[in-house]
């Protein structure tokens, strides 16, 4: 998942749908840890059961039509930045691995990204992902190993679902309508990002291609109290994305 907001950053689930399927799906969550922010990213990735999550449930077969995932995918998106006085060159190149992982008891898919800044590498990522039974795409946390002239330097952003009050969060419904609202992160104090989409049956115009039939979606930090837009298109996903101060949008796929 690209990710500026956290690191600064099928069947129709209206919002109160979505809010029932997943307290149901994820249950309370075990306490008795911290949050998994600082977890190591060496890890074997077998968090701890998530309550109320059933494995059965999920399946590392992604096939909604605005998130699909199939594993040698390959994607490159740029854009830029404005920091200060200085407007940073940004790229992202995204690779579903052939390989899966299991985060709180559920086997999910593996997403790694490296992004780059004015070509440097700044991080590598792997995000999880699973789909429900129901069509919905569930999110289940990143590793993350952010980087400085070439050396890890840091975590930030970190969870796994499964690791104190941590759960899966849901990504994309299975059949996104304007005013869907949905929590994509639930990883208190760490990622806590929510998305409303707002627009369907949009045109997006990108280097990549031209894509009509997408949705737009408005997505909120609480932590960093920043706000962004995103476009995801049938059979592609995400193309484009704008925040303030920048932009990234799909280039090759």
């Amino acid at each position: 998942m690209l990710r500026k907001l956290t690191k600064a950053t099928s069947r129709a689930l209206a919002a109160v749908t979505l809010a029932s399927a997943m307290l149901a799906a994820c249950g309370d969550g075990d306490n008795s840890k911290d949050g998994g922010g600082e977890a190591s990213p060496t890890g074997s990735g077998q968090a701890s059961p998530t309550g109320g999550v059933n494995p059965a449930d999920f399946s590392t077969t992604i096939d909604n039509r605005f998130f699909p995932i199939q594993p040698g995918q390959t994607r490159a998106y740029e854009g830029e930045e404005k920091k200060g006085v200085e407007t940073i060159k940004t790229r992202v190149d995204e690779t579903v691995l052939d390989e899966t992982d299991t985060v709180a008891g559920v086997e999910v898919r593996t997403v790694e990204a490296k992004e780059y800044e004015n070509g440097e590498l700044t991080e590598i990522t792997k995000d999880y992902y699973a789909q429900h039974k129901d069509g919905a795409v569930y999110y289940f946390g990143e590793r993350v190993d952010e980087y400085s002239s070439g050396q890890v330097v840091g975590h930030g952003g970190q969870w796994l679902a499964g690791e104190g009050q941590n759960q899966p969060g849901v990504f994309m419904p299975a059949d996104p309508k304007v005013g869907d609202q949905f929590q994509q992160e639930r990883a208190p104090g760490i990622a806590e990002d929510t998305s409303k989409v707002i627009v369907v049956d949009d045109t997006v115009d990108v280097p990549a291609e031209t894509v009509s039939g997408c949705i737009k979606t408005e997505d909120y930090s609480p932590i960093d109290k920043a706000t962004e837009f995103k476009f995801y298109c049938p059979d592609i996903g995400l193309m484009r994305e704008e925040f303030t101060g920048g932009f990234l949008e799909l280039v090759s796929d």
